[in-house]
Order: structure tokens, then C-alpha cells, then sequence
């Protein structure tokens, strides 16, 4: 039976960047909102040598999720799920459409693809390195198992966090780094609760990247490359690299761990670079 590989978010940018870097012999489907990027996106995967199909899907909508799932198991074994898409700050959305997409959509994506996966598998759920800005007494981990179990109740907490901020970038920007981090949490609970059925999960978080969605948050989160080792912005390949090297079915043991792919930015705003 053929591999089969699903990327969502996987029009453009580190998701594309990824699936060009899966082994040959995955067929691969790439996902999301826009259609032309995902026309593409297969124009390129196939000139390359893929096998590749395009599914439109809105993982803030488990419904649509679960037709995505559906669809990649027609085509054989979903043996890899990268979880690629989500939104930024400065994107024209709400502190809870950040929590919608961003956060229930990973619950939608690993909940419905596990459903249909098996042993030797692996999801990989990106998060961002926003997910380590907030200090620990501003993270509500008690709120995030409502996640599975009252989604309503998981936003709601959530957002009242968020209102204690006015400025509405800044608003998003804190519903953004909740929603981040968060996936890294989920991703390592789901590793444990799937972990039995022999189905790997990690997440990886990039640091600023040179991609649509990261140009444009440049003007904003910019001044953060200042504490990066190189002062430099990562490159989609660069991360596509990263991405597909920890879903590779190979790399088996690397599981309920969060991969800070940043460049060193968090590091160094914390011990290296600490501004003065």
C-alpha cells in the first residue's frame, strides 16, 4: 500500500518547503484555504518527481478535517501528518480566530488523523518560538485539557487573558502566543495518548521565517532577531528541512518533545543575548 503524506497549510511557504523534502515514494497531499497556492503547490511537487493531490480543508472546522482525512486515506496509508497551517498577529483575524485555528484546529487535525493512522506513524504539529515568550504564571495549563472536552470554556479562558491587553495587535499577539503554546502541550499529550498504538507525535516551533505569513510580521517581530545567533531571519528551506527530517518515520524515538527551530533567538533573549 502506497505511503501517503498530508501537509496542511501546505500551499506555501515552510509547509510546501517540507513536502518537497519527503521521501519520493510518499505521495503527498497538500492543503488549505486558497486554491491557486494549492495548484501550484502540485504543479511543483510533481515536476519535482511527487506524486501529489491537492484537498482544500479549514482545520478550524473538525468537519472539514475529517473529509480531509478521509480523502488522504483513499489514496493508502497516512504514514506522516504535518500540521503546517495556522495564522499570525498581524493577519486580518481575532484573538478568537487565533485560538480557533491555531489551537482547536490541531485538535481537530491530530484527533481526526489518528483515527486512520498506525503503528510507525507520525504527526508533527508546528507551534512558533512565541510559545516561550510568556512567563509561566501567564500560561493557563489547567484551561488547555478543555480543549478536548469543552471548547467554548478552553476560548473563553483563554481570551480572558487576552483582554487585560487593549492595543489590538498586542492582543493578538498574546491570543497568538497562548495558541502556540499550547500545541507544543498538545502535541506531547497526544505523543502519550497515541503513543500506545505505536503513532509518534512531536511539534517544532520556528523562530521568525523569511515566508508570507513572517514578512509580515517583520515589522513587529523583527527587532527580536537582535538576540538570534546570526541576526538573521530563517529561510522556508532551511525550516522545510527541519520539518521533514523529525516527520521522517525513521527518526521513531524523537517523540512528546517541542523542537525550537529559531535560530537561537529564545536562547539568546534569555541567557546569551539579554538585553541590557
Amino acid at each position: 500500500m502506497s505511503k501517503v503524506c498530508v501537509v496542511t497549510g501546505g500551499g506555501s511557504g515552510m509547509g510546501l518547503a517540507a513536502a518537497k523534502l519527503m521521501p519520493k515514494d510518499h505521495i503527498i497531499v497538500v492543503s488549505g484555504r486558497t486554491e491557486s497556492k494549492l495548484t501550484k503547490a502540485v504543479e511543483e511537487l510533481t515536476a519535482a518527481g511527487f506524486t501529489a493531490h491537492a484537498k482544500s480543508c479549514d482545520t478550524s472546522k473538525r468537519d472539514s478535517v475529517q473529509a480531509l482525512a478521509e480523502y488522504a486515506a483513499t489514496l493508502g496509508e497516512i504514514t506522516n501528518v504535518i500540521h503546517a497551517a495556522g495564522v499570525s498577529p498581524a493577519m486580518k483575524v481575532t484573538p478568537a480566530d487565533l485560538l480557533h485555528i491555531n489551537a482547536l484546529g490541531t485538535v481537530y487535525v491530530n484527533q481526526e488523523f489518528s483515527k486512520r493512522m498506525h503503528k510507525g506513524s507520525v504527526i508533527v504539529d508546528i507551534a512558533s518560538m512565541s510559545a516561550y515568550t510568556l512567563p509561566e504564571a501567564m500560561l493557563p495549563k489547567a484551561a488547555y485539557a478543555l480543549a478536548e472536552t469543552d471548547e467554548a470554556a478552553f476560548v473563553d479562558a483563554l481570551l480572558k487573558i487576552c483582554a487585560v491587553v487593549e492595543d489590538a495587535y498586542k492582543k493578538n499577539g498574546l491570543a497568538y502566543s497562548l495558541s502556540k503554546n499550547f500545541v507544543t502541550w498538545y502535541a506531547a499529550k497526544c505523543a502519550f495518548d497515541f503513543g500506545p498504538n505505536g503513532i509518534r507525535v512531536a511539534s517544532l516551533s520556528p523562530g521568525l521565517i523569511a515566508t508570507d505569513m513572517g514578512n509580515l510580521e517583520a515589522g513587529n517581530g523583527g527587532p527580536m532577531l537582535v538576540f538570534s545567533c546570526e541576526n538573521r531571519m530563517g529561510t522556508p528551506e532551511e525550516l522545510g528541512f527541519a520539518i521533514a527530517t523529525l516527520a521522517d518515520e525513521r527518526n521513531g524515538y524523537l517523540a512528546g518533545v517541542d523542537i525550537l527551530c529559531d535560530g537561537g533567538t529564545i536562547r539568546g533573549m534569555h541567557e546569551f543575548k539579554k538585553p541590557q
